[in-house]
């Protein structure tokens, strides 16, 4: 039985003007505030996943470090037919696998593994062009390492997902899918 004493968080709430931008009623929502990435389907909300966003809070600034709000889609996905554990720098695969001891021998970097769902703004002035491009920042999804921290803000920017759940989220996920962040 569950404990009643744990206070729940309410439904999340359908992202503003998604007839406009999901006409389809499909879309990736990220709550910026839950650390959550909901896949969204027929407007119902159908899967979840915890995230890390951004150190840095929310923000469209090139160079802030934030996680950029608003409406965007997936431009592009990188990693197809690459091992879960896979290492990107650039987005290209370093043809490195991410293990312990690779960790342990480059302390401090900064880990994009397995896939990448790059995002591109889809609102002019709010997260696309000039010094607001979503895209030109190089804000993605993808995985990190399982010993980092889930559910508490601590990316540069982008959207940080478990290695196993980035794997599930890419097969499912084709390009051009809305995303909301907020």
């Amino acid at each position: 039985m569950p404990d009643s004493s744990v206070p729940r968080l309410s439904e999340p709430k359908l992202a503003p003007r998604w007839q406009e931008f999901a006409p389809d009623g499909s879309w990736l929502q990220v709550d910026v505030a839950r650390q959550q990435v909901f896949v969204v389907q027929k407007a119902e909300f159908v899967l979840c996943f915890p995230v890390s966003t951004a150190l840095n809070g929310a923000g469209e600034q090139e160079g802030s470090g934030q996680t950029p709000r608003g409406w965007h889609c997936i431009r592009a996905k990188i990693g197809s037919g690459h091992p879960v554990n896979a290492v990107y720098r650039g987005r290209r695969w370093t043809k490195e696998c991410y293990t312990s001891e690779l960790a342990a021998q480059n302390p401090g970097r900064d880990w994009i593994l397995g896939r990448i769902l790059w995002l591109s703004g889809l609102e002019p002035g709010v997260n696309r062009g000039g010094d607001r491009d979503t895209m030109r920042r190089y804000i993605y999804f993808h995985g990190t390492a399982d010993t980092e921290p889930m559910g508490e803000p601590l990316s540069h920017g982008c959207i940080r997902m478990r290695m196993k759940d980035i794997a599930l989220l890419f097969e499912d996920t084709a390009v051009y899918t809305p995303v909301y962040i907020g």
